[in-house]
């Protein structure tokens, strides 16, 4: 079968996973038998489809919503333990089923050290997860929610979650002589954890277009595998493949088999099973059958946006990064991380512009300044992360002098890119970027160079330029949400945000600031004295300072003043109305044409 025909049979198991129906399963693999035994190719394109279909339909099946009942026995943590709302998230195996654990307070302290693999005894009601958050939690096979009351013990899980999580505390514990953030960035590039990270800095990497470093993805696999090719070298071709697979299987486990991590581990596998079958693969026919058996394996990953993502990318890289090397001047090692970034990033965009909004402009110079050292820092924290783990100390703080400039070196690139005015491409420039490139391809291949350069100058005005003048546009006036409870007021050139009741990611309402063009803020005013809610308006002067903050007087927020009861506030051309309703700081704005700085009205 040629590379295009494997292509298609991947495309066929993707659509099958999204059209679930109750075929007969067994009667799919028979023909996938009967198919690869007489070589035909279409028999086994309906074959995958039927059969991830059928799979699929057993699938959801096996997320009907369970009855209310209390739990109390062991549970295990399929996954690590997460801050999230005030409490403590977790996904976790009752029995046979997945569900999303919560917990607050003292239970909250006693999971959260605990980590996936492990086994937790608890204390709690599993009940049906909301109908409105089913299909998203879908792909992390949960369909119940557990409630936990108290955690009273826990123990070490098997065999490979042991030492999944002894190589993991070992690489975070060589780590400690770094900065919380430095330590939470050096996690998300060697294990792909982006725990811990301050929401300041998850926007940055998020408007700079450098989340995906901060997920673990062949590259990561591709270091690993070379740090241990001196050790697989020394065998023979069968047992390469099995000291191999095995090192592939305690490095998903170690990362938590994420999404971009089963690609990545099962296009590895693919690769050292052709290597020793004497077979080798193109990159296209690796990343087809990686994804075809994924889906079988498990259909509802096409539900996974990180998994479409890594495919994505996977098939950008593929199709577009040799010949784009190839017509980029320059030096070679220029043209070649240009042209795999550009590829990467047109495999990602029909994905990310629908999902998330926008492609950041910024991204493909962000990109080219931060991989030099992303890439080394991956190699390097696993390398020398694991000895300072080892030894500690001085030696340890050492190791890691490396890990701190590179680190450095990334999240500059990363807030400086996120503070670029360079707006972002929508989904209209994607069109038209896809159907002008389309132009350029069949130009250069019918040797018309005039018609060529005509669509690649279409492609820079429609991708760099429109974007950037969208960007820089007068701010829309009037009111408008950037969260869950967060509300922005613009007009007579006077900007201010309104937090009540504010809930939800920080980095998200950062990034809705960030598109509607906001960067300083006039008034900046939190109207309830939580400690959530103050830690989001902290992380939000972090990276858009407020010239005034108000707040109610029982709030713990540093530099905030608490406005009399009936106070009124003017700027520019909004007027704030205040009223204290208990311990919460009423506020109203309307627009009545005032001008000026601002100052009080009582």
């Amino acid at each position: 079968m040629s590379d295009a025909g494997a292509a298609v049979v991947a495309v066929a198991a993707a659509v099958g996973a999204l059209a679930p129906r109750h075929v007969p399963v067994a009667l799919a693999f028979a023909l996938i038998a009967v198919a690869m035994a007489g070589r035909r190719p279409a028999v086994l394109v309906v074959g995958v489809a039927l059969a991830a279909s059928g799979l699929a339909a057993r699938s959801w099946d096996g997320l009907a919503p369970p009855s209310p009942r209390q739990v109390e026995g062991p549970v295990t943590l399929v996954g690590d333990p997460e801050d999230a709302l005030g409490g403590v998230r977790v996904d976790v195996r009752v029995g046979h089923r997945r569900a999303e654990a919560w917990a607050r307070g003292r239970s909250a302290g006693r999971l959260r050290d605990r980590l996936a693999g492990e086994r937790v005894w608890v204390l709690g009601r599993l009940e049906p997860v909301p109908d409105t958050e089913r299909h998203w939690l879908a792909p992390r096979h949960i369909a119940a929610r557990l409630t936990v009351d108290e955690v009273r013990s826990w123990s070490a899980g098997g065999l490979p979650s042991r030492l999944a999580n002894t190589v993991r505390r070992t690489l975070l514990g060589g780590a400690r002589s770094l900065s919380p953030a430095t330590r939470s960035l050096f996690s998300g590039f060697v294990l792909g954890d982006d725990r811990g990270q301050p929401p300041e800095v998850a926007f940055d990497f998020r408007a700079s277009g450098l989340t995906h470093l901060l997920v673990v993805s062949g590259e990561n696999v591709a270091f690993v595998l070379a740090l241990a090719g001196p050790l697989l070298r020394r065998f023979g071709l069968r047992w390469r493949l099995a000291v191999g697979t095995a090192i592939l299987l305690l490095f998903g486990a170690l990362t938590r088999w994420e999404p971009s991590v089963c690609r990545a581990v099962a296009m590895a596998l693919v690769t050292l099973l052709a290597g020793a079958l004497g077979r080798p693969a193109s990159t296209l026919r690796l990343l087809s059958l990686a994804v075809t058996g994924l889906v079988l394996i498990d259909p509802l990953l096409v539900h996974s946006v990180g998994f479409e993502l890594s495919v994505g990318a996977c098939v950008g890289i593929a199709l577009l990064a040799a010949p784009l090397a190839r017509r980029i001047r320059g030096p070679r090692p220029l043209a070649q991380a240009l042209a795999v970034t550009v590829a990467a990033q047109a495999g990602v965009a029909p994905v990310l512009v629908p999902t998330f909004g926008g492609l950041p402009v910024v991204a493909l110079l962000a990109n080219l300044l931060a991989l030099p050292a992303a890439g080394p820092l991956m190699a390097w924290g696993v390398a020398a992360g694991l000895p300072a783990g080892v030894l500690g100390g001085p030696l340890a703080t050492l190791l890691h002098l490396p890990t701190r400039a590179m680190v450095a070196w990334v999240a500059a690139v990363a807030r400086v890119s996120a503070a670029l005015p360079f707006g972002e491409i929508r989904l209209a420039h994607v069109v038209v970027l896809a159907g002008a490139a389309g132009v350029a391809a069949l130009a250069v291949r019918d040797r018309r160079p005039g018609v060529a350069r005509l669509a690649v100058a279409l492609c820079a005005v429609v991708g760099l330029v429109l974007p950037v003048c969208a960007a820089i546009r007068p701010p829309r006036v009037g009111a408008r949400a950037v969260g869950r409870g967060a509300t922005l007021w613009r007009n007579g050139g006077a900007t201010i945000v309104v937090l009540d009741g504010a809930s939800g990611s920080p980095d998200r309402i950062m990034s809705a600031l960030r598109t509607a063009g906001v960067r300083v803020l006039d008034v900046l005013v939190v109207s309830r004295p939580t400690s959530a809610e103050g830690r989001l308006a902290e992380a939000l002067q972090r990276r858009f300072p407020a010239r005034l903050v108000l707040g109610p007087p029982k709030a713990r927020l540093l530099g905030a003043q608490a406005p009399p009861d009936g106070a009124e506030l003017a700027i520019g051309k909004l007027v704030v109305h205040f009223a204290a309703e208990g311990d919460r700081l009423a506020a109203s704005v309307s627009d009545v044409g005032a001008r000026g700085p601002p100052r009080y009205r009582r």
